[in-house]
């Protein structure tokens, strides 16, 4: 894995060797990006069963499962990742364990080249959203750092790009962990497509100039009735945005989608450390002992949210109706 707490200082990359490597990636933040977490997880359950002993398989594999699914508790695609490997783990139940190995890595790299596709599927859907020789607004980073490859709200923004729509790029800072500043607008720049990065707070005197043609960001999770669980501050930039007549799109794969939730308030929000707040970089910039809130992600009610922008189409009001649609058909 590329190490993202390092970008764009330096390139790194990290090789996980076990499953639990994999686990402590996720956790500290080597990956993110619900899309890549997934991909990762699944890429986990397959390297812990292959390196797995025969007697009492049942009862590793769960522990690997578990061990996963205890990393980060907002992200749906990881659990959607960890339960397509269950399936396909207990279909195979009384089969050689390398018959059972093979097939579940197999399974990890499909799972990783349907991101890619579903990634360019959204940007197809969602590029012809984007107005022509307008600046477009996102928040944290949703691009091919956060999935498999191209990227979701990025992924949008390249395909209009593509379509030969005049873009640029405006990019939220996204404190505390500056996913933005450090890994939006280095993406941006390999692909030579315009950022301009600005702090948090200045989204509003931005939104409110006229310069914006509409906002997109990605989720991480997004409950049935289209309430949508992103990294914190995007709550902020969607109410300045309908405040300013702005429109805003969500872009997400159908994985991302939790039906089993009513609505945004039952989703889990991971608080991180606090020396995520009181530090930048490992300086200190607060005094110590300082309280510290540090809630990873904030729900956005629907009615914020202009469209949902999947592999399967574009989603609008009202999201009961629509995205059950597109789950099911």
């Amino acid at each position: 894995m590329i190490d993202q707490r390092r970008l764009p200082l330096r390139e790194e990359y990290v090789t996980c060797r076990t499953y639990e490597d994999v686990a402590a990636g996720i956790r500290e933040m080597v990956i993110r990006g619900a899309p890549a977490i997934g991909v990762a997880a699944a890429m986990g359950v397959a390297l812990g069963v292959a390196q797995a002993a025969e007697p009492d398989l049942d009862a590793q594999f769960a522990r690997i499962c578990e061990t996963l699914a205890h990393t980060r508790p907002t992200a749906v695609n990881l659990f959607w990742a960890i339960e397509r490997m269950r399936k396909l783990y207990e279909s195979l139940r009384g089969r050689p364990l390398g018959v059972i190995r093979a097939r579940l890595i197999a399974e990890a790299q499909q799972i990783r080249l349907e991101d890619i596709a579903i990634n360019k599927a959204i940007g197809r859907n969602g590029a012809a959203l984007v107005p022509d020789g307008k600046t477009v607004l996102t928040h944290c980073n949703a691009g091919a750092l956060a999935t498999a490859g191209y990227g979701t709200a990025l992924g949008v923004i390249r395909a209009a790009v593509e379509a030969g729509k005049k873009v640029d790029v405006m990019a939220d800072e996204t404190r505390p962990f500056l996913q933005g500043a450090r890994l939006t607008v280095w993406e941006l720049q390999q692909d030579r497509i315009p950022a301009t990065l600005i702090t948090d707070n200045m989204a509003g005197h931005f939104l409110k100039s006229g310069r914006i043609g509409c906002v997109v960001v990605g989720a991480d999770r997004i409950a049935a009735n289209g309430d949508v669980a992103n990294k914190i501050g995007t709550y902020s930039v969607a109410v300045l945005a309908k405040e300013n007549g702005v429109p805003f799109f969500v872009a997400a794969p159908i994985s991302t989608l939790d039906l089993t939730l009513e609505s945004g308030d039952r989703i889990p929000i991971e608080r991180r450390p606090d020396a995520e707040v009181t530090h930048v970089f490992g300086t200190a910039v607060a005094p110590e002992g300082t309280a510290v809130e540090n809630p990873a992600f904030d729900v956005t009610p629907n009615r914020y949210v202009t469209a949902i922008i999947t592999e399967r189409g574009v989603a609008r009001a009202p999201y009961l109706e629509s995205l059950k649609r597109m789950v099911v058909g």
